[in-house]
């Protein structure tokens, strides 16, 4: 005998989640970054390729998903802080998915112009989507907190005083962690005003750049392409062209061919400046030390060649040498790319005119381009890079002629690894000295408005609006 039927209870019939496909690819995007460590930069192309050919996925979409997942992954300290006042729980102890969905409702809310009903809502229905109706529930109670108040009065209420700590108010204000805020200001120097614009800087979505390599391309050809709408000359570097929001550089010839690149002005002008440092003597072998992926390497092979130099690009990860060979395909100067380390490296010594060590590094001077590597780096891992640098350093100092010059770059403006390694190899801290003198950098990057009191260079996101370039030139002397 069959068991009588539960009746339904009265309500609300249920209704199936609608699945919003801009909000689902950015949730998707944001778990890659937490689980598999992954780049916003590299996970988020491919999951836009696939959305474009499996629906009716456009451009405005793929604008709103990157500024989803870009603006999320900036934020993030500051949107911690405040769902960490709106739930019942340590932070800690919220599941990870529903951190994220939080997270992306809550820059909805706080920082775009999506109206607050339509951002919870919408957050609401990817909760039923991807984390199902129960937890759904508390992310809607969560996110109507959150709505109550715009971001500044948040502010106010979880960030610490400035006079009472400047560090942590800054860490929260301007979302990056407390010893990043220290460091950075530590090596900008200066009062309040200076930390904050660079702060400011590092959370704004950074202009792409593109370089005309020079007997390739030029600049006018691109802008000619791309048209007014789409195109600006670079503020500083002569091999320039700015992106504005239209421009495509993937569907530009001369980026498909080689002819062109994409690379951050600050990364143009600390190759142009090691091509064109004064030297007594020879000029026709240079070195590229550090090649991968290739950008530098690409922009100095192109300068090699007009002058009849001939480059070697050398990479330790196979990987990154096969980027390397890729951008400098079709240089019509003589190069070769190889995979070698660098400090310990097959060439001889004292063979090169000029050579590049571009060093690796934390990446703090990237955190415009790369948001989630802030919440990644730990002081520690200083420690892990200054040996490798030290020892890249003193390679290359090895490899160029006396009267050579040696180009020292870093994307990180971290002390530790920029003068402090540079002052350690020249005073024989952890190794054998030898024999330099500095060399002005400042004069190398003509045009270029506080650059400092030399002879290095450090640039800025906020004073140059390019990635934060360390520079170091070396002549060696004995």
């Amino acid at each position: 005998m069959n068991a009588p039927s539960r009746p339904r209870r009265p309500g609300k019939p249920y209704r199936r989640p609608q699945k919003d496909p801009v909000r689902v690819l950015a949730f998707e995007a944001l778990r890659a970054v937490d689980e598999r460590d992954a780049y916003a930069n590299l996970v988020l192309p491919p999951l836009l390729r696939k959305a474009r050919e499996d629906s009716d996925f456009d451009g405005r979409d793929a604008a709103l998903a990157t500024e989803l997942v870009y603006g999320t992954l900036r934020r993030q300290g500051t949107y911690d802080a405040i769902i960490a006042a709106c739930v019942d729980r340590p932070l800690r102890e919220v599941d990870p998915p529903v951190l994220d969905v939080l997270s992306l409702g809550a820059h909805q809310l706080l920082g775009t112009r999506i109206p607050t009903h339509a951002a919870v809502s919408a957050s609401v229905e990817l909760a039923r989507v991807v984390l199902g109706d129960g937890r759904a529930k508390f992310v809607n109670a969560v996110l109507r907190r959150i709505a109550a108040d715009d971001l500044d009065g948040w502010l106010e209420r979880v960030a610490p005083p400035y006079d009472e700590d400047p560090e942590d108010h800054l860490s929260v204000v301007h979302s990056h962690p407390r010893w990043i805020v220290s460091a950075l200001w530590d090596a900008l120097g200066g009062g309040r005003a200076g930390i904050e614009d660079l702060l400011e800087a590092d959370n704004e979505r950074p202009e792409v750049t593109l370089v005309a390599r020079p007997g390739r391309s030029t600049p006018d050809e691109l802008l000619q392409t791309l048209g007014e709408e789409s195109g600006l000359p670079g503020r500083w570097s002569r091999y320039a062209v700015r992106l504005t929001e239209g421009g495509e550089p993937g569907a530009l010839d001369a980026v498909r061919e080689g002819r062109a690149g994409v690379q951050d002005e600050g990364s143009q002008l600390v190759a142009v400046a090691v091509a064109n440092a004064p030297l007594d003597g020879p000029d026709t072998r240079w070195l590229d030390s550090c090649a991968g992926p290739g950008g530098k390497a690409a922009l100095l092979g192109a300068l090699a060649a007009q002058r009849g130099a001939a480059l070697l690009a050398s990479e330790k990860q196979p990987h990154r040498a096969r980027l390397v060979e890729r951008a400098l395909e079709g240089n019509p100067g003589p190069y070769q790319v190889i995979t070698a380390d660098g400090t310990r490296p097959p060439w001889r010594a004292g063979v090169f005119d000029r050579v590049m060590v571009d060093v690796p590094c934390t990446g703090l001077g990237a955190l415009r381009r790369r948001p989630e590597a802030r919440w990644r780096r730990r002081p520690a891992d200083l420690e892990g890079f200054a040996p490798l640098q030290r020892g890249l350093l003193r390679e290359a100092l090895n490899a160029v002629r006396v009267g050579g010059v040696v180009g020292y770059a870093t994307c990180s403006p971290h002390l530790a690894e920029t003068r402090a390694v540079v002052e350690d190899v020249l005073k024989g801290r952890g190794g054998p000295a030898v024999s330099a003198e500095w060399v002005d950098a400042r004069p190398l990057m003509p045009g270029v408005p506080a650059l400092g009191d030399g002879p290095d260079v450090q640039l800025w996101p906020h004073l140059h609006g390019t990635d934060a370039m360390y520079l170091a030139l070396l002549r060696r002397t004995d």
